[in-house]
Order: structure tokens, then C-alpha cells, then sequence
């Protein structure tokens, strides 16, 4: 394997990902800014298949903050509820609309620190919402994200936000909304968390997690 975290060897992760997911892209359904939001709100510990769901039917009766901002959360609850932590959710939704409407004009904000300062929105959301809804250049740290990544070695840190300091430095800033595409479909099609299938994986000779398995084989094959 080549010098951890050097240039060239994140280069080549990146140029490999990027083969293996040509078409990596959001897979919830939006079409504009407030669906985008909404959506990535709903998704927290949830699938995308599930968002989509309950976002079909959501979004043909809600069009725009100030739709969402007119009701309770409690007459919100039921309409999520299949998206699990409807009851933060909705808290969390339906005042974040209340602030689109009173303190940006009804218009959810481009700005990562004005979506940032939104109830319920924290770094990995604006994060999602600015690069999928406004084409900034972000990196949105999920589940699969910061799993991949370390194994992989692009990034070496034990929580989310040092994950992403780190791939911000690790991968040019053009990339890192692909990026993060990238490594979201790897994670869910290759790299999964309890059964990642190494043996399948063109990353294999590049990937730190897989040479470090390697090497505890051969030590524990060498003791028997």
C-alpha cells in the first residue's frame, strides 16, 4: 500500500469511486430547495425509499415554508409518522418553516450558516441542502460516509465533524458533493457496516480496513 493519506493515493480512491458510480446522486426525490429540506429532515434514521413515500403525498399537499409554518406540529405528526422521530421531526419542520418565513422572506436560505441556524438543522443537513438544493460545495457526513472513508483512510477520526475536516482537506473542494455521492453508494452497495465485501471490492489493494484484516489473518495464520 502506498504512504497513508498521501496525494496520490486519495487521488486514486477517488478516481476508482468515481468509476464505479458514474451516476451517484441523491436518491430522495426533490425539486426544489424546500423539498430538499424537508426531505433530508425526514431522513434522519430513516431510508430513502421510506422519505419518498411519505414525501409523495407530503409534498402534493405542502408546496412552499409558508404552507408547513400555517399548521401545528401535531397536525404534522400523523402525515410523517411512518418516518419514525415523527414527533421531533415535526417540531423540528414545521418550526424551521416558521423562521423561512419570518426571518428569510418564505424562501429557504442558500447560505450554510443561515440554513445551519434552522430548528432541527445541523452541519450534516445544511450540509445536504446546500450542495443538493444551491450546488455548493459541501460534504455531508452520514452513517455510510464516515464508515467508508475511514476505512478507506481518507479520513482517521472518531467522530463526524473531525471526519469531515479531514475529507475537506483529503478530497479537492470541486468534489467534495460528489464526493460524498460517491461514498454513500459505496457504503450501501459494497462497503456495508457488519458484512463488507471485501473480496468483491476494486478499492481492496487501496483500502487501509482491508489491509489491516489481511494482516491479522496472516499473524493469526502464522500462530496456528
Amino acid at each position: 500500500m502506498t504512504q497513508i493519506n498521501s496525494a496520490e493515493r486519495n487521488a486514486e480512491i477517488l478516481a476508482e469511486l468515481r468509476r464505479l458510480y458514474p451516476d451517484a446522486g441523491p436518491e430522495l426525490h426533490f425539486t426544489n430547495p424546500f423539498e430538499t429540506l424537508v426531505a433530508t429532515m425526514l431522513s434522519a434514521q430513516c431510508t430513502d425509499k421510506r422519505v419518498n413515500l411519505v414525501t409523495q403525498k407530503l409534498f402534493a399537499r405542502y408546496k412552499c415554508p409558508k404552507d408547513l409554518a400555517a399548521i401545528t406540529p401535531e397536525e404534522l405528526e400523523p402525515q410523517i409518522r411512518e418516518c419514525g422521530l415523527y414527533h421531533n421531526k415535526a417540531k423540528n419542520i414545521v418550526a424551521a418553516c416558521r423562521m423561512i418565513c419570518e426571518k428569510f422572506g418564505g424562501e429557504v436560505p442558500g447560505d450554510w450558516d443561515a440554513l445551519n441556524s434552522l430548528p432541527g438543522v445541523g452541519r450534516k443537513t445544511a450540509n445536504v441542502v446546500y450542495a443538493n438544493a444551491f450546488h455548493g460545495d459541501a460534504i455531508a457526513v452520514d452513517t455510510h460516509v464516515f464508515r467508508v472513508s475511514n476505512r478507506l483512510g481518507l479520513a482517521h477520526a472518531k467522530d463526524v465533524e473531525k471526519t469531515e475536516a479531514q475529507l475537506m482537506q483529503a478530497i479537492p473542494k470541486a468534489e467534495w458533493s460528489r464526493a460524498h455521492h460517491y461514498l454513500i453508494f459505496h457504503g450501501r452497495r459494497v462497503c456495508s457496516a457488519r458484512a463488507p465485501k471485501c473480496a468483491q471490492c476494486t478499492l481492496r489493494s487501496l483500502c487501509e480496513y482491508c489491509a489491516a484484516q489481511e494482516a491479522a489473518e496472516k499473524k493469526e495464520g502464522s500462530a496456528t
